[in-house]
């Protein structure tokens, strides 16, 4: 039955002013009935820490990801402006708004993927371990939330330090006797995105051709793009292999430095996220051959977390791959890589640990 024209002025307006809403009989024009819960079919995606400088773009790039049918915003501050405004973009997802810890379990229930890119942005002068106090807290308590209300959904994890982050993450899931190494990833395609973009402007090449596996983590030597394995095959100079390395692992400080103090790499990071959350997607749905580099649970080097390609599916990272032949410069690399990468992990096992 067609609702009337009273009930239709009345879902718009509670659109508008929920408190415009007559409670009794009327309860089922309550905001989040004024569509079909999940109208869409698709996965239902919560992001945590909606309302920051990645947050913003990353769920205005959800919104438009035609295999979300829900999309749940968190944030301590400023989620329910973020909420209404892209709430209006004419996409197939559901959005709802959630502020502040009293309503971080309400956000959580029954998602299907959880990115988190909360915490403090990177400031000029800032180290990423200087990030680590800050947002190794937030990390704890957003994984909590997790554990409790959706201990099967597939996390994505962004706050910096990734490095240190993700084995926070995992410390917590396994307090929480939920920890799926499977279900846990650490964002480091903006690394991949990077390395792609850089590769193809000294091949002269459209960057979409491109492919550059990155392996290591997520900060300044650990990141390791292998431009030995780049895909078209092609064979670099040991100046270019220095000055592509070199500039792959500076590209956040980069974007820091030219920001000046307004920011670090917040657009870019988003559609990074969004190119991995929808990998991630893919594999839920049960597409073959997903393949991403990822920091992820790892037996490819004698360190407990790693980043290198994952194939992804309905379980996560279904199957972690070895790194594959390396030339000289990238063994030397790797080394380097894992000397640091051992300190940092060892740090977030001891936050959670201490």
């Amino acid at each position: 039955m067609q609702p009337s024209t009273a009930e239709r002025i009345a879902r718009l307006s509670a659109h508008i002013s929920p408190s415009n809403l007559q409670m009794g009989e009327s309860s089922m024009l309550e905001r989040a009935n004024c569509r079909a819960k999940g109208g869409a079919p698709g996965f239902k995606v919560a992001i945590l820490g909606a309302a920051g400088g990645i947050g913003q773009p990353l769920a205005m790039l959800m919104k438009m990801n035609p295999l979300v049918s829900v999309l749940h915003l968190y944030d301590v501050v400023n989620s329910p402006g973020v909420t209404a405004d892209i709430s209006h973009m004419d996409t197939g997802a559901v959005v709802r708004g959630f502020l502040g810890q009293k309503e971080l379990e309400a956000a959580l229930t029954g998602m299907d993927l959880v990115v988190i890119p909360a915490g403090v942005p990177r400031k000029p002068g800032m180290t990423r371990d200087d990030l680590f106090n800050i947002n190794a807290g937030i990390v704890r308590t957003l994984c909590e939330g997790i554990a409790k209300c959706c201990p099967n959904a597939l996390v994505n994890l962004i706050s910096n330090p990734v490095n240190s982050t993700v084995p926070i993450a995992a410390e917590v899931f396994k307090k929480a006797g939920i920890y799926d190494p499977k279900k846990l990833l650490g964002v480091t395609m903006l690394d991949v995105v990077r390395a792609n973009t850089f590769v193809a402007e000294v091949l002269g090449l459209d960057p979409r051709e491109v492919d550059v596996p990155v392996v290591g983590g997520h900060a300044g030597v650990t990141i390791l793009p292998l431009l030995s394995q780049v895909k078209p095959p092609c064979s670099f100079t040991p100046e270019e292999t220095e000055f592509l390395t070199k500039r792959i692992q500076d590209g956040g400080t980069e974007v820091v430095q030219a920001k000046a103090g307004a920011g670090s790499a917040t657009l870019s990071m988003a559609y990074a996220a969004v190119k991995f959350a929808d990998l991630c997607l893919r594999g839920l749905r049960g597409d073959a051959g997903i393949v991403a580099c990822a920091y992820v649970d790892s037996k490819v080097t004698e360190l407990p977390f790693f980043a290198s390609k994952v194939r992804l599916g309905r379980g996560g990272a279904e199957e972690v791959y070895q790194l594959g032949p390396l030339n000289e410069y990238e063994r030397v690399g790797l080394e380097k890589a894992k000397q640091e990468l051992a300190t940092s992990i060892q740090k977030g096992v001891s936050f959670i640990k201490k």
